[in-house]
């Protein structure tokens, strides 16, 4: 891609995952051209890339959406991080040195913080969960296990999931990444696999209940 292409790509997509826009919303190259402050031709180009990335579709009559995946769509992409993050855990137990868990321990102290309060703090608890799962995969040491992850776990999704949880919910996420370092303490692939995989489907059935029950209230 030519460095205008780069840069439309780059804010296009930072603006798709910002949450700011709802999905299945229709989008226009003009529009797009503006977000990214480039002419139309770079703009087409990431269009295609974003369109790979199955986060703008292109309807039969040509005309460009923000995704809105369906609840198979949300299955599959929750099974997929399960396989490829519980993969990452069990990788990550047999190579993380006691330096890096001592830092696991203090982001997820910064996500303690975040949620402990009356009110939990919802970006703050992104941001550390985010520096939390990032360094697991990471750790992991596979460059293709992170590019694969790197399309999987978009913001969007784990934006809407976080924002449904109540404050327990929030607390147990907190208490999952404490027993994920236990068991990369412990040095135990198979218990980090476990605790990971019983996290996103977590994840995936409050995403489910919250998406439900806003259908329920339109």
């Amino acid at each position: 891609m030519s460095k205008a292409s780069e840069q439309a790509y780059a804010k296009i997509r930072g603006f798709l995952l910002g949450g700011t826009v709802q999905p299945g919303s229709q989008l226009t190259e003009e529009q797009l051209a503006e977000v990214a402050g480039v002419s139309r031709t770079p703009v087409r180009e990431a269009m295609r890339r974003l369109e790979t990335e199955m986060l703008l579709v292109r309807s039969p009559s040509k005309r460009i959406f923000v995704a809105d995946w369906s609840r198979d769509d949300i299955d599959e992409m929750f099974t997929l991080r399960q396989m490829l993050e519980g993969h990452a855990a069990r990788r990550a137990a047999e190579r993380l040195t006691p330096a890096e868990i001592d830092r696991l321990e203090e982001v997820n102290r910064e996500l303690h913080e975040a949620v402990d309060g009356d009110t939990p703090d919802i970006v703050r608890f992104l941001d550390a969960n985010r520096v939390f799962h990032e360094a697991i995969t990471e750790a992991a040491h596979s460059p293709r296990l992170g590019q694969v992850l790197a399309m999987l776990v978009e913001q969007p999704v784990v934006l809407r999931t976080a924002r449904q949880y109540s404050a327990e919910d929030l607390k147990q996420s907190a208490r999952d990444h404490d027993e994920l370092i236990a068991a990369f303490r412990a040095g135990d692939p198979g218990w980090a696999k476990a605790v990971m995989g019983g996290h996103l489907r977590r994840a995936f059935h409050t995403f489910v209940s919250a998406d439900e029950n806003g259908a329920d209230g339109d």
